[in-house]
This record gives structure tokens, C-alpha cells and sequence, in this order.
């Protein structure tokens, strides 16, 4: 099924893509941030954050995610200026509140702080409230694994996950991401939702015109949707939901994902007198609706345990052995987590970030709306 995802997903005209090169699209980032009243550092930590995204190949939450968060600074939904309070901090924990700026400068400060408190003791975790959407999970996992520390990431999202024999989106898609070092060129790092797919991949189907496969998604009379547009829609006012990872009830284990899901929202919502379920679709504070979550960051430094290098090489021996087992008929090549999306990144840094047209359209928009003339798009 996730195979199957990533190839669909990947079948884009060639004539409607444009390659733009990486430090190109890094300036405009960074840019559009910057005229949106974001200080200049946090407004390179938002382009860090997306831009691993586009290269590492999660179309999902990079660029394309740009128009959003563009959006909801303008609406006065998020704080363009982010102002973190410390509500609790002890040896190896703290907790703290966002203020509703923005969470990729929340969350990097965040796992900063969990990882200086592991270099002192061995462990450093990390609670934090009135966050907002933060990106990719594994980015701040890959933090962790930087420092030669294991790197745990989670967070809660806007309602899109019924419960187990439930139709009424509850639950967010709710990540749990791991990441370790390794002796090999790449980390292990899964970073993955606890539903079969996000919303953000339902936006990339919108995006390119494509239905989605079968399987997924339900309305609210339980059966299957495929049409992105009318999911999208739907989604909003919540007669529609993503199915948890195993799917539908319990004959595919469709109640793990459900249980992973709700394991997700607790540590995001409960260590830090944080908003939680329905509250996280949007809260009206002062007559402004706030769309709030929150997140949980865990690094775990290894040479408290062992030296690094013994850890690196067992973990690399692991991965190895794994992509060295027999493989099914008509499969070549197995993979281990944080494998294709290294590929991808070398790759891409070669030939640049692909845009759709829906995504080049984003571009002139915020381009235009700005006055950010000094860059010349081919297209």
C-alpha cells in the first residue's frame, strides 16, 4: 500500500514540472518569512526545516506547505514572532509553552534544550504546549542523531483519525518518529504518521488530479473515499476520515494504529496541560481562532550506554543484514528507514526541487503579494 503511494505519487508530468534549484528556493523561503515580520534566524530555521523536507523527498511538507503557514501568519492565526516561556525545567526535563508562534523555531529550540540536557546527564525530554504545525517530525530526530544520540520526535494534529469501529475523526495523524546513528552514509530514521496516510499526501494527490487508491479514507457512512478534492473538503467538517494504520477494525490490526495514535496525543497533550482532540481543530481566544498543538522531543545519548562507535556499527551490522535478506519474486533491493530518502537527497541536490504547477501557482501568489521581484522564475 505504501509502495504503491509513493509510486502514484511520483507520476507527474514531465511538461508540468519545473527543477528549481535548492539555494534558489531557499532564498525565497527564507524571504517570505522574512516580509511576513519573522525574524531573520527563525526565519532560516523554517526554511532549514522545509527545504529537508523537499530534498529528502517529502513533497508533503515541504514548499508545498509554504502557502500554509503564508496563510495563517496573515490571518493572525499564527504569531510571526515567536516568544517561548519556560513553564518547568529540571535536570532532564522541561516544559514548555509557544505561545502559539511558530513550531518550527518551537520545536528546534525544543529538541536544542533536550539534547543539552543529554549531553549532561545522559537524557533530555522535552514537553511543550501551544505549538503550532512544525514540519517534518525527523527533522528534529536528525537533530538528535547529529549529536550521536538517539532522537525521538511526537506530536498531536488536527482531528482526521476516527478510533477503532468509529467514523468520526478524533485523533490526529499523530507521528512517532525515531531516529539513530549508524556507521553507514545515512541514520536509521522512520518518520511516519500513525494513520495510512496524512493530510498532506491527500493535498500532493489534489495537487497533481489523481484519485487515491482504495482503502484509505472513509466518509461518514463508512465507506471508502478516493476523490482528493471532495477528502480535502470533507475533512474540514469532518464527515470524512483517515483510516489508522492497519485500516478498517480490527481483522488488519487497524487498532494498532489506533492505539500508536492515542499513545501520540498523550505524550503531546498530558505531560504539558496541553489542548488535545477536538480542541486541536481550532480554539477562539480573544475573538482570533488559534489552531494549537502540542509535541514531545526524547534524546537519548548513546555513549552513556556505550561508546558511539560500538553503537554505530551494531546498528549499521542490523540494517545491512537486513537488506542483505532474501527477497520476494521480482524484488531486487530492500531498504531500511532512511534509505530512500537519502537517495533522494543526493539527488536532488543535483537537480534541484521539483514543482508542480499548483505549486509554481503558490509561488507567483506569495512572489507577487510580496513584491519579492528580484527573483526570475521559468515560470
Amino acid at each position: 500500500m505504501v509502495e504503491q503511494i509513493q509510486e502514484e505519487t511520483n507520476l507527474e508530468p514531465s511538461d508540468d514540472i519545473v527543477y528549481m534549484e535548492v539555494n534558489i528556493l531557499k532564498d525565497f523561503i527564507k524571504d517570505v518569512f522574512i516580509n511576513l515580520d519573522v525574524p531573520e534566524g527563525h526565519a532560516e530555521i523554517i526554511t532549514k526545516v522545509l527545504i529537508s523536507s523537499d530534498l529528502r523527498g517529502i513533497d508533503s511538507h515541504g514548499i508545498q506547505r509554504c502557502k500554509m503557514y503564508y496563510d495563517r501568519i496573515k490571518e493572525g492565526i499564527y504569531n510571526p514572532k515567536t516568544n517561548i516561556k519556560i513553564i518547568r525545567d529540571d535536570k532532564t526535563t522541561a516544559v514548555l509553552d509557544g505561545g502559539c508562534g511558530m513550531g518550527h523555531v518551537i520545536a528546534y529550540l525544543a529538541m536544542r534544550l533536550a539534547i543539552e540536557k543529554a549531553k549532561k546527564y545522559g537524557l533530555g525530554a522535552v514537553a511543550v504546549r501551544n505549538s503550532t504545525h512544525f514540519g517534518i517530525a525527523g527533522y528534529y530526530s536528525s537533530m538528535a542523531i547529529k549529536e550521536g544520540m538517539i532522537g525521538f520526535v511526537t506530536t498531536n494534529t488536527r482531528p482526521a483519525v476516527p478510533p477503532t469501529f468509529g467514523i468520526e475523526p478524533m485523533l490526529g495523524t499523530n507521528p512517532l518518529t525515531y531516529g539513530a546513528p549508524t556507521d553507514e552514509d545515512f541514520p536509521f530514521l522512520i518518520d511516519c504518521a500513525t494513520s495510512i496516510i496524512q493530510r498532506g499526501k491527500v493535498e500532493v494527490y489534489n495537487r497533481l488530479h489523481k484519485p487515491l487508491p482504495d482503502g484509505l479514507i472513509i466518509s461518514s457512512n463508512g465507506n471508502s473515499k478516493t476523490d482528493p478534492s471532495v477528502i480535502l473538503n470533507k475533512l474540514v467538517n469532518r464527515s470524512a476520515a483517515l483510516l489508522p494504520l492497519g485500516g478498517k477494525g480490527e481483522d488488519t490490526s487497524g487498532h494498532k494504529g489506533y492505539g500508536y495514535a492515542t499513545f501520540a496525543e498523550i505524550l503531546s497533550s498530558a505531560l504539558q496541560d496541553g489542548i488535545y482532540l477536538k480542541d486541536t481543530a481550532g480554539i477562539v481566544e480573544g475573538g482570533q481562532k488559534r489552531l494549537k498543538v502540542g509535541h514531545f522531543f526524547l534524546a537519548i545519548n548513546v555513549q552513556n550506554f556505550i561508546p558511539l562507535e560500538k553503537f554505530k556499527e551494531i546498528s549499521g551490522n542490523i540494517m545491512r543484514e537486513l537488506r542483505s535478506s532474501k527477497k520476494a519474486p521480482g524484488k531486487n533491493r530492500i531498504y531500511t528507514a532512511g534509505e530512500k530518502e537519502h537517495i533522494n537527497e543526493v539527488e536532488r541536490k543535483k537537480t534541484g526541487i521539483p514543482l508542480n504547477k499548483s505549486l509554481q501557482k503558490d509561488i507567483k501568489i506569495m512572489q507577487k503579494e510580496l513584491g519579492l521581484d528580484k527573483y526570475n522564475f521559468p515560470f
